[in-house]
């Protein structure tokens, strides 16, 4: 009998639309899985709304399962979450994260599915792609004790980086966002906030994730002697200025990228695996819902993601719930 499931398109740059989908026989080694939801991460996925990926990073910009080319027609996500209905005995039954653009149903292989610890809600576990770029900041930032530590964006990969940060002993850190209301996300994280004028400075670390030119200007800003900006966000086809002709020599500043798509280098015996069952352990942390801001029907989508895309709905995780 033939198996079909139903998978969010973007047909073309502001437009997308929900499109039957026929699923292959599952093999030996597949899984057939049931989404329970799927999250919107508001800044990757409204860039590629908007058609806003460079032609020369289309190829580095694939998602796993992605289907279609940018700028479209392009099935494009990487959050999901869902119960496998069938597939080895271990798996069969179980909770599951796997990075899938929005589909009611699908087949990977085993291989590409994580299981949900016991102690982590299915909704909370959406996070798990966005707490696992956090992880990889942190291993490429390798933040010490008692270090000052500035988080500059309150989007959802900023509040997962100041929330594992909160965890670190003498750790000393804060939230920057231009937005007033991250306060009450800052709160629930358990950090400090401020807004760019008011933000301390003097700081051995300053994580960027505001992908503004301005965020970034003051992120060095912040900057004690000898200090590093670690870069998270991904600008798509915009280009930056910054005032590397003042202060940014004699104060022997680094700005330092990184990104989620290499495990970092200063963990060479970690597999992606290893990074993402260590992403849905730290999501038994209640405080994580707080990324949580939103939620809507998957049948809605398509009206959904506009809204996000031109900041009507704000957001930092929007959760898709299926039926």
């Amino acid at each position: 009998m033939k198996r079909t499931a139903h998978a969010f398109w973007l047909d073309r740059p502001g437009h997308g639309a929900l499109r039957e989908a026929d699923l292959p026989e599952p093999g030996a080694g597949d899984v057939v899985v049931r989404a329970l939801y799927s999250g919107v991460s508001r800044g990757t996925e409204t860039l590629v709304f908007r058609g806003g990926v460079p032609e020369s990073q289309h190829a580095a910009m694939r998602a796993p399962f992605q289907e279609g080319e940018f700028p479209g027609p392009v099935k494009y996500g990487y959050l999901s979450v869902g119960v496998v209905e069938e597939g080895p005995a271990e798996l069969t039954g179980r909770t599951v994260f796997c990075l899938h653009p929005h589909q009611t149903r699908y087949v990977v292989p085993a291989t590409a599915v994580t299981v949900v610890p016991d102690d982590v809600p299915a909704a909370r576990a959406v996070l798990a792609g966005t707490v696992e770029t956090a992880v990889n900041a942190l291993w490429d930032a390798a933040p010490l004790i008692g270090d000052r530590i500035t988080v500059v964006g309150g989007g959802m990969v900023g509040c997962s980086v100041a929330a594992l940060l909160a965890r670190f002993p003498g750790v000393r850190v804060q939230l920057v966002d231009a937005d007033p209301a991250r306060a009450d996300v800052a709160r629930a994280l358990g950090v400090a906030f401020a807004l760019p004028a008011d933000a301390r400075g003097d700081r051995d670390l300053v994580v960027h994730a505001s992908a503004t030119e301005q965020g970034l200007t003051r992120a060095l800003e912040l900057l004690a002697p000898e200090g590093t900006v670690l870069e998270l966000s991904w600008y798509g086809d915009r280009k930056v200025s910054l005032p590397l002709g003042e202060a940014f020599h004699s104060r022997r500043l680094v700005i330092r990228g990184s990104q989620v798509g290499t495990v970092s280098p200063a963990r060479p015996g970690r597999s992606y695996a290893d990074r993402m069952a260590l992403a849905l352990e730290l999501l038994a942390d209640p405080a994580l819902d707080a990324l949580i801001t939103g939620e809507s029907a998957f049948k809605e989508l398509p009206e959904v993601l506009p809204k996000l895309a031109d900041g009507a709905i704000p957001a930092l995780c929007h959760r898709i719930r299926y039926s």
